[in-house]
């Protein structure tokens, strides 16, 4: 069975990627997708000229459009997501490929990362994921798929992600998504990367196109209640990080009616 790391990456920060680079090893490559916000192509780090490393440029921004991008490009049988500064040792990517072996049956497992600064609440052991416990959510970093599952049959929503109008929800959205689909998501407490930033989603809660994005989130993941529930998550916010409670109903809802108008927006991966 074979793994590729899918990184994306912007601008200079294609610099940061030769220090997550393992040596070599059979059957384990990084594919990584080059946003340039300018447009133009640069040339490649000789320190990613290697035969395990494939590099694909993409112009323009927002992270959907980045993974889609490496989506597009994968020839795996396992795929991981990665930013440009995850670290990542031989022993924690064998053991994801480890839980595929050992697991036939999962299309898409999602994992722990480990940080210095990492207050997540994780499930204390592996659970099927067809309901997400409550106070767990998934992160970009923590998910890997067997790439024939995925490939050609669903993306990520590139009105989502940070670059996006609608700037957080990606990752809950792309599981949605995959157990619309049928396919079996499961969690596995193995801590499988290192990543010491403290998530985009912490550090601009607040933030309109944030609030935006749990709107539309919510609509989509419970469409019949989701007016009910808005005033109730602006109620949380409100309680845990302080975020005035009509400023975020205000653009949770406007999230939503952002939605409903450009939903049927082509997309780059169409």
């Amino acid at each position: 069975m074979t793994l590729e790391v899918l990184i994306i990456t912007l601008d200079e920060g294609i610099n940061n990627i030769p220090a997550m680079l393992l040596e070599p090893r059979k059957g384990i490559g990084y594919l990584v997708s080059w946003q340039h916000s300018d447009g133009k192509e640069q040339d490649v780090p000789n320190e990613l000229r290697r035969p395990d490393v494939e590099v694909h440029h993409l112009a323009g921004r927002g992270i959907s459009r980045n993974r889609n991008n490496c989506l597009r490009h994968a020839t795996a049988d396992v795929c991981l997501i990665a930013d440009d500064d995850c670290q990542y040792t031989h022993e924690q990517l064998q053991a994801v490929i480890k839980t595929f072996t050992q697991h036939p049956d999962v299309d898409i497992a999602t994992f722990r990362y480990s940080s210095e600064n990492n207050s997540k609440i994780y499930p204390a052991q592996s659970i099927n994921l067809a309901t997400l416990p409550k106070g767990y959510y998934v992160s970009s970093i923590e998910i890997a798929f067997k790439r024939e599952s995925v490939q050609g049959k669903f993306w990520f929503n590139e009105l989502f992600g940070y670059g996006a109008p609608l700037s957080c929800g990606e990752e809950e959205l792309l599981v949605l998504t995959a157990k619309q689909h049928g396919l079996k998501c499961q969690f596995f407490p193995i801590d499988i990367v290192r990543h010491d930033d403290i998530t985009n989603t912490i550090n601009n809660i607040s933030k309109s196109s944030m609030l935006m994005g749990r709107g539309a989130y919510t609509y989509i993941a419970h469409p019949l209640s989701f007016i009910a529930r808005i005033p109730l998550n602006s109620y949380r916010l409100k309680k845990k990080y302080r975020v005035p409670f009509w400023h975020s109903v205000k653009n949770m809802l406007a999230g939503v009616r952002y939605y409903n108008k450009h939903r049927h927006d082509k997309q780059s991966y169409q």
